[in-house]
């Protein structure tokens, strides 16, 4: 009996994991990740921020099951994402010439611009609703820890090669890159 709990355990941890890794694997939330990383230098910050608004949102979708997605209109949340996406990406462009003066490129606030933008964009995502329904299906303790530990593991991989994309390529390229690629995802929600 104990083996077949171990084995249940590891498999309610495994499945969501693998599958909610590959479904997040190069999603706009990751790529948001990774453009927000090239903006700080604070990185745990901005990573705590990311994953707080993972625990919220998937937790939520994992304790709550398929009320989210009938009790929340996500026409309204695409729109917010978008429009808040598209917000990021102007005042990023227009913010790159202000600090070509002073020679900064950070965040005001890592954590909660890490925070609000994954928060918003998150729900009603894919790996959300995977999260639910994953929960119905498996312990959904296990389910939290196999989609927590995939998107820890996605988001620390996007910080790390953001911070190394710091390191390598001209500043201002990167800023005008990121208010780009932040408008971009935003207009993806549009469609």
């Amino acid at each position: 009996m104990g083996n077949t709990i171990s084995v249940n355990m590891i498999q309610d941890i495994l499945i969501p994991f693998i599958l909610v890794g590959l479904a997040e694997l190069g999603d706009k939330t990751q790529l948001a990740v990774l453009v927000l990383s090239t903006k700080t230098r604070e990185y745990a910050r901005l990573l705590a921020g990311v994953m707080l608004a993972f625990i919220l949102t998937d937790g939520l979708a994992i304790l709550l099951g398929n009320v989210i997605a009938n009790r929340i209109p996500m026409d309204y949340v695409r729109i917010g994402a978008g429009v808040m996406f598209i917000l990021f990406g102007v005042i990023t462009l227009v913010n790159k010439d202000e600090e070509d003066e002073e020679g900064t490129y950070e965040l005001k606030s890592p954590f909660m611009s890490g925070f609000g933008l994954i928060l918003v964009s998150e729900m009603g995502d894919k790996t959300q609703l995977a999260s639910a329904l994953f929960a119905t299906q498996y312990n959904p303790v296990m389910v939290f820890i196999g989609v927590i530990l995939a998107l820890f593991l996605l988001s620390s991989m996007a910080v790390y090669i953001g911070k190394m994309l710091m390191e390598k390529i001209n500043k201002n390229t990167i800023s005008r890159a990121a208010g780009v690629l932040f408008i971009v995802i935003g207009i993806s929600f549009f469609l």
